[in-house]
């Protein structure tokens, strides 16, 4: 075709378009909802992540360098950043110690701070990093803890770092800036007065709001220099500790000087001092520069991982497959509804090339018109709701990123992925008989069953390819991608066999819902194509439903929680100030302020004698394995003797005993059964009738032989002794004693006695603290009310809540969850939509008959409702695929990072039963209800087919 026809086509097609608005509004929706997904989750992603120049923000401020203490008298060997990785101490030659340097030497016989300003350029100033306890302040309840450190916040230097939202900066001694996260919880506001655990006498103001943008939940107060940390220090000599940042420095070299370059980092290195420095983060050295990484027997890991190449890879290819499959339904909607005009273009002397520029023409004019609008509601949304997401993953972007290059991909590809979709229902346009197009009468095929057996193929090759790929870590990327396209493309195939299928249901349903179904086999042409765009947007939300929830599984399980959900624990504490003679008074407080509390479970450590001190250490007690099934490798010397022990059989069964969760109590609890109630969940006769008769319950596997179990007692260290002599161990014994295996569903311990029995094995007790299991968790108000009068009774007890497990979220998994949602729901309306659309002259048929309005909402409602029901249904299946094969795929990935003698993890697979139930029922639902609202009362009756 000559370019005149082109205009002509295209021409035809706009004003085709302005002639049918609606139909062409739904037509740009359905093409703009998977490029405003895919464009949304690139503005996010691309905005997460964060430049060279912010990332040196985040870590330094101002600064030029941060510099912090490895090990005094010893070097370091660190990456460009080392907050990736560092290592102390070089490596000796055949495993001998290796002679200390000169550096090394002058190291640890020089302050640290002095030896940097004597490394570096004269006049540098070193600003030490925010350092303060973590302490108990007031809150508008009672207390909660919190970390209050000593920053000046006039200096710019924190800029970056710690950034001022509202208020005025601590000007004075007795004023403090506090993060939005601790106003939040203590209830407080910008000019209330809040005081340290110690300085309840010198209150401190709070002038400014300020945040850390790498941790927005951080909870924590900035006090100026020399206003916490030496006033604590004299009001409580014995309590007073040095900050353990205070060996931590930022740099601000003078005005001239030259950066800190690699040769000048690996200089300080040798001194013992990692070093962050900005000339290196924002031009990093070659990896063959780095001494780290060329350490003899170091594992390589080769720039990105494949694991990120798999996710990036199919959540592309899949997003791109959604397009397509949303935008062909449009396209053939479109040509049907155009195709009297068509008709007549034929009949007027057009050939078959005139009628598929015409299709393809209004491909153009609507994709671009839909790529356009997809990026600019993209853009939009993400720059209304950029806090929200902040917030929800607890950090701030970079910047806002608008990758021009990204988004014109992303409009070109869904241009061109539009066009395509118009490519068949162009050619199936061309080649429809014009007496047919003209009459509006159009022809029906009863489903192909070697193009449904074909589809059964593809699904089961497709699945089956995907899962082995990921399984065996062969040709990941293409396997699990082309795997899963397969499988998609098969179920699409198998579309109108399944939709015949789906109509045997009918004759169990009402007459609406029946008609609806039958409508929908009987015109397989229009339900097809908008069941595979429902199925194709389901089918994304499945895959980020599925893939999150079980890493968040994940997490779940590598969680290690201190008592079983909502235990509330109270510990008298430590240190030669802790006073256990008060905890009855302290419960007293403790039952005062929390309502509903439940049955109190009294704790007591066990002590080797007697006798113990209120706030002495007194050493411990544990149950050890019996000597014949004990691993031989835990009593080597040397490297040499552990090799070639621990691949005793014994060995790997001790690894294998399952997770070894304590409390604050300690391993070896002393109780009644209470304790055996709370913090074991054992409620069992037997077990009470053991504990009672004096023998200890043990809720570990294998450590009771022949009715004993061995108790290894260990003596208080003596720090006289140790600093006299470094091989000094504390004396140890082992005590036999009665013992039975109990099986606790929560053993938050390995065993627990009662206090008689203790005293009858000849060891002594301590009260340690209380635990209560309340049936909800306590709220954060009763829990500063406690915490407040707590800290007036005793400075050391502490209070703690078992909250559980919170997940890990990071800016990406929302953006990915939140567009792939919003793109499921937008698509199940749009291409309901476009059906009910198609299907006007059946509607007005009704009408022509008789049939009132409600009965046509009705039977458009189940029409659309149908559609939405089909494409669930089939897009759980093809989102499962991509996301299991990844999570299979992930088990695989980190097993590679084991040591070869260790088992391989399982892959963690949840499904999200309820959010998927969801889906399945509220998109029907939606499409029902919306087709239902929107069906006219009264519809026009136009000319019909003869």
């Amino acid at each position: 075709m000559r370019l005149t026809a082109w205009r002509a086509a295209l021409r035809i097609a706009r004003r085709d378009a302005m002639r049918a608005k609606g139909r062409s509004a739904l037509v740009v929706a359905m093409i703009a909802l998977p490029i405003l997904g895919v464009a949304g989750v690139d503005v996010v992603a691309r905005s997460a992540q964060l430049e060279p120049s912010e990332k040196v923000a985040r870590v330094m401020g101002a600064a030029d360098a941060r510099i912090g203490v490895g090990q005094r008298g010893d070097i370091v060997l660190q990456a460009p950043n080392p907050d990736d990785e560092t290592q102390v101490g070089g490596p000796g030659r055949d495993g001998q110690p290796r002679a200390k340097t000169p550096e090394e030497k002058r190291s640890a016989d020089t302050e640290p701070a002095d030896l940097i300003k004597e490394l570096l350029p004269a006049g540098t100033k070193l600003v030490p990093m925010p350092a303060g306890p973590r302490t108990t302040v007031t809150t508008k309840e009672g207390r909660m803890t919190a970390e209050a450190v000593e920053v000046d916040l006039s200096d710019p230097v924190w800029h970056g770092m710690v950034n001022r939202l509202r208020g005025t900066v601590p000007a004075q001694p007795n004023e403090m800036a506090a993060t939005q996260e601790f106003l939040n919880q203590s209830g407080l506001r910008l000019g209330d007065s809040t005081a340290i655990h110690g300085l309840e006498s010198k209150p401190f103001t709070i002038t400014a709001v300020v945040e850390i943008p790498a941790d927005l939940k951080r909870v924590e107060l900035f006090a100026r220099p020399g206003s916490v940390i030496a006033p604590l220090a004299q009001a409580d000599p014995e309590r007073a500790a040095a900050p353990e940042s205070r060996d931590t420095w930022l740099v601000q070299l003078p005005a001239g000087a030259a950066a800190l370059d690699w040769p000048k980092v690996l200089e300080l290195n040798k001194y013992g001092f990692a070093v962050s420095s900005k000339a290196v983060l924002m031009d990093p050295p070659a990896r063959s520069e780095v001494p780290l990484y060329q350490q003899p027997g170091r594992q390589s890991y080769g720039g990105i991982d494949k694991m990120t190449i798999a996710i990036v890879g199919t959540v592309v290819g899949m997003a791109l497959l959604e397009i397509v499959l949303l935008a062909g339904p449009a396209f053939a909607v479109g040509a049907r509804r155009s195709r009297r005009q068509l008709g007549l273009l034929a009949a007027g002397g057009g050939d078959r090339g005139h009628v598929r520029a015409v299709v393809l023409g209004g491909g153009v004019v609507l994709g671009v018109t839909g790529a356009l609008t997809g990026l600019v509601l993209a853009i939009l949304l993400v720059a209304v709701f950029r806090d929200n997401a902040e917030q929800f993953a607890g950090r701030r972007f970079g910047h806002f990123d608008l990758q021009p290059l990204d988004l014109l991909a992303i409009a070109v590809v869904g241009l061109v992925t539009g066009l395509l979709a118009a490519v068949v229902p162009a050619f199936q346009a061309a080649r429809q008989d014009v007496v047919v197009a003209l009459t509006g009468r159009g022809g029906t095929k009863p489903p192909s069953r070697i193009v449904a057996v074909l589809g059964l193929i593809m699904i089961g090759g497709g699945a089956a390819l995907a899962l082995a790929c990921a399984a065996t870590g062969t040709a990941v990327v293409y396997g699990l991608l082309g795997g899963s396209v397969i499988a998609e493309l098969g179920m699409l195939l198998c579309t109108p066999m399944l939709i015949g299928l789906f109509g045997r249901l009918g004759r169990h349903l009402p007459l609406s819902p029946r008609l609806a179904l039958r409508d929908s086999v009987r015109h397989r042409g229009r339900t097809a194509p908008a069941v595979a765009a429902v199925m194709a947007a389901v089918a994304g939300a499945v895959a980020v439903g599925v893939y999150t929830t079980s890493s968040t599984e994940q997490q779940r399980r590598d969680y290690l929680p201190s008592a079983p959900p909502n235990t509330i624990a109270l510990y008298a504490g430590w240190g030669p100030t802790a006073d256990q003679n008060r905890l009855p008074m302290m419960r007293e407080v403790v039952e005062g302020n929390i309502p509903d509390l439940g049955e109190r479970a009294d704790v007591w450590d066990a002590t080797p004698t007697a006798k113990c001190s209120p706030g002495a250490p007194c050493g411990w007690v544990q149950v050890v394995l019996p000597e014949s099934k004990r691993c031989p490798a835990d009593g080597a010397r040397t490297p040499e003797e552990f090799e070639r022990l621990h691949t005793d059989p014994r060995c790997a069964v001790n690894r294998d005993r399952g997770d070894r969760r304590s409390t604050m109590f300690g391993e070896t609890l002393v109780g009644d059964a209470a304790l055996l109630h709370t913090l074991f969940g054992v409620r069992d006769q037997a077990a009470e009738q053991a504990l009672a008769d004096g023998r200890i319950l043990v809720f570990r596997p294998d450590y009771v032989e022949n009715g004993k179990v061995d108790l290894l007692v260990t003596d208080p260290f003596d720090q006289k002794k140790m600093r006299e002599d470094n091989n000094y161990r504390p004396a140890e014994r082992h005590v036999l004693a009665d013992a039975v295996q109990v099986h606790a569903p929560t053993p938050f311990g390995n065993a627990m006695m009662t206090r008689q029995t203790a005293e009858k094995i000849g060891l002594g007790t301590r009260a340690a603290g209380s635990l209560w299991m309340p049936a909800a968790e306590p709220s954060d108000k009763a829990y500063q009310k406690a915490n407040g009068s707590l800290a007036k009774l005793d400075d050391n007890a502490i209070l703690t809540v078992e909250r559980g497990f919170h997940p890990d979220v990071d800016l990406i998994t929302v953006g990915l969850t939140v567009f792939a949602g919003l793109v499921a729901l937008g698509a199940a309306g749009i291409a309901t939509g476009l059906a009910a659309a198609d299907s006007q002259q059946d509607l007005a048929t009704l009408a022509a008959v008789g049939a009132s309005g409600g009965i046509r909402r009705r039977l458009s409602g189940f029409q659309c409702g149908v559609i939405a029901a089909m494409g669930s249904v089939l897009g759980l299946f093809c989102g499962a695929v991509p996301s299991i094969a990844l999570r299979i795929f992930e088990a695989k990935d980190r097993a590679s990072w084991l040591p070869p003698d260790q088992p391989a993890p399982d892959p963690v697979i949840a499904i999200p039963w309820a959010e998927l139930a969801a889906m399945v029922v509220g998109l029907p639902v939606v499409a029902v209800l919306l087709a239902a609202l929107l069906t006219r009362s009264r519809i026009a009756l136009g000319r019909r087919a003869a």
